[in-house]
């Protein structure tokens, strides 16, 4: 865990939900941020079967981020299962019709969105539809990482992030979690939405 604390808001609480398809990271990043293993982290895809959550606390950012806004007194990161197959247009291994409703329903519920996607396969069809889903009809601001930078090019994954881009509408972070490129800007943009949402101004 970052472990530089900001001031913070008295009694708010900020719950993130970390989407996307199978086995982009999203456990390894839930983990990243608490500093503990919430969340089990495996290759095999289909291994987060719901919904998993952790009460962060206070929330560390690196010392070079100054939020004007302050933060808040506590998160609540919520980590899902892969909703899509990161390679195929069909629905997680592990899903059912019922868990997958559900799922989407704590998704839907929640104030920031981290919506993580796998440079080697780009952007999923049904996340893509499920991103417009949650900004435009719920209202609810995303933040779109873009995970496993070290395992392409540079060129790679800059082409990839121009194309999210355009189909979002959003600016992504590029990271890779195994080495840590880009982490110290996807926890300063979190943050960034995360102080707008409780001020209650547009991101």
């Amino acid at each position: 865990m970052i472990n530089v604390t900001v001031n913070l808001y008295r009694g708010a609480m900020i719950r993130i939900a970390v989407i996307g398809a199978e086995n982009v990271g999203k456990s390894t990043f839930v983990n990243l941020l608490t500093g503990r293993t919430v969340s089990e982290v495996s290759e095999t895809p289909g291994t987060t079967k719901g919904t998993v959550k952790s009460r962060l606390g206070k929330f560390s950012i690196p010392k070079h981020v100054r939020n004007p806004l302050g933060g808040v007194e506590d998160f609540v990161v919520v980590d899902t299962a892969g909703l899509f197959d990161p390679e195929f247009e069909m629905r997680g291994k592990v899903l059912s019709e019922e868990r997958f409703r559900r799922i989407l329903e704590e998704i839907g519920s929640c104030d920031v969105i981290v919506h993580m996607i796998d440079v080697r396969y780009g952007l999923h069809r049904g996340m893509e539809k499920l991103h417009h889903l949650l900004k435009f009809r719920y209202g609810r601001p995303v933040v779109v990482i873009i995970n496993k930078v070290d395992l392409v090019d540079r060129e790679r994954a800059l082409e990839v992030a121009e194309m999210v881009r355009k189909r979002l509408g959003d600016r992504p972070v590029l990271t890779s979690l195994l080495t840590g490129e880009g982490v110290r800007d996807a926890v300063a943009e979190i943050l960034r939405v995360a102080g707008y949402v409780r001020a209650g101004q547009d991101v």
